[in-house]
């Protein structure tokens, strides 16, 4: 679809005759706008689709989600840009997410590109400008104006052609099937309520508390990320993180000391509230040490940190003269899980153990060795095993 002409669909009946009117029912764009300033899940403003021959705005304040839940069952594909929040607002919304998407962003990657905006993209592809007017307004507001309007119908105007381009130049370079194969693993990432056991490791200052006051940290942090999800508030409106790790640290014995603690709100000190506070930094200075799985990053050994630094440099230069993203290639604990030997590590699997993690093994073995080119590059190369004569020898 070459216009940006759009259809504003308020009612159930006129969604479903939109969808019954796809040509191209192998495939859609899609985008969302929503707002989660002041809520713990995403709150959906609006949903554009692009069947491929027009282009719908969706009012999810008006209708029913049922019918996206049957187009995301189909075998089309689901053409998005940056997927990931929006992912997470179809699983709140709809209940689901498409069981094929193809990431324009994340697909970019494996073109040397690193994480392009959707308006970069248009402008370097299509050669095309998007509109900025509406891109910070308030997309709950009704009516919509007509310039939100052109912003959004824009978003999804141009995204099956703009996947085309990018589907071709990745099929010209063979690396169609990396990019799939990676928007599969980002679609099926689970996206379900967070553990609230887990919620203190998201708090930077809390990982450098021991003991007692970790303890309350834990505990407060698990009450906090309930208490924004049953009353839809981010956690910040419950607790913030600075009066947290104050109450953790000092760990307050009276409804008195917790007024005074630094960024602790005067209501946090009357009441049912306090006594919840007094109660959980009691109970969480009682609960065993964290388990050092899940969330927590492993470091490398230190007589392996050297090998890392080493291996980075060449995964770096490997993503250049390949045209990859580097951090789509390997971040730095990708290379350090693979240098400990973990099974589960990303460079283990797929294409990047086809052009990256098998040799890094051979390097490791010693097998292999890494050498300057002479032009300040590095070159793995097969291990010749003969020692550099030392002077006097």
């Amino acid at each position: 679809m070459s216009g940006d002409g759009h259809e504003l669909i308020t009612t159930d009946t006129a969604l479903r005759d939109f969808l019954a009117r796809a040509t191209e029912p192998n495939r859609y764009a899609i985008d969302t706008e929503f707002h989660r300033e002041r809520s713990y899940f995403p709150r959906v403003a609006l949903l554009q689709i692009n069947t491929g021959n027009e282009i719908g705005l969706i009012d999810p304040l008006e209708v029913d989600p049922e019918p996206l839940a049957e187009l995301f069952a189909s075998e089309a594909t689901a053409v998005l840009h940056a997927a990931s929040q929006d992912l997470e607002v179809f699983e709140h919304w709809v209940g689901s997410v498409p069981r094929r998407i193809f990431d324009t962003q994340l697909a970019a990657g494996f073109t040397g590109l690193s994480t392009p905006s959707l308006a970069a993209l248009h402008d370097r592809v299509l050669h095309i400008s998007l509109p900025k007017t509406s891109r910070l307004t308030d997309w709950l507001a009704r009516p919509l104006s007509d310039d939100q309007r052109e912003y959004a119908a824009s978003d999804v105007a141009h995204l099956l052609e703009l996947s085309d381009r990018i589907s071709d130049e990745l099929r010209e370079l063979g690396r169609l099937e990396w990019a799939e194969a990676e928007c599969e693993v980002l679609r099926s990432q689970p996206r379900g309520r967070r553990d609230p056991d887990d919620a203190w490791r998201r708090i930077k200052a809390v990982r450098q508390l021991k003991g007692a006051s970790l303890g309350a940290a834990r505990a407060l942090a698990a009450w906090r990320e309930r208490q924004a999800a049953e009353l839809d508030q981010p956690v910040r409106f419950i607790l913030s993180d600075l009066a947290l790790v104050g109450i953790a640290q000092r760990r307050p014995k009276t409804l008195e000391q917790i007024g005074s603690i630094r960024g602790v709100d005067d209501r946090m000190g009357r009441g049912e509230t306090g006594e919840i506070i007094l109660r959980l930094v009691r109970e969480g200075a009682e609960l065993p040490p964290p388990s050092s799985s899940g969330a927590t990053r492993r470091e490398p050994r230190p007589d392996l940190r050297p090998a890392v630094t080493l291996v980075a440099a060449w995964v770096a230069q490997l993503a250049r003269e390949l045209r990859l993203d580097p951090a789509l290639l390997g971040a730095r604990a990708d290379i350090e899980a693979l240098v400990r030997g973990d099974e589960d590590a990303r460079l283990s699997h797929g294409w990047r153990a086809e052009i990256a993690g098998e040799p890094i093994r051979s390097l490791m073995s010693g097998e292999a060795a890494l050498a300057f080119d002479g032009n300040g590059g590095l070159v793995l190369e097969e291990r010749s095993r003969r020692p550099v004569a030392r002077s006097g020898e």
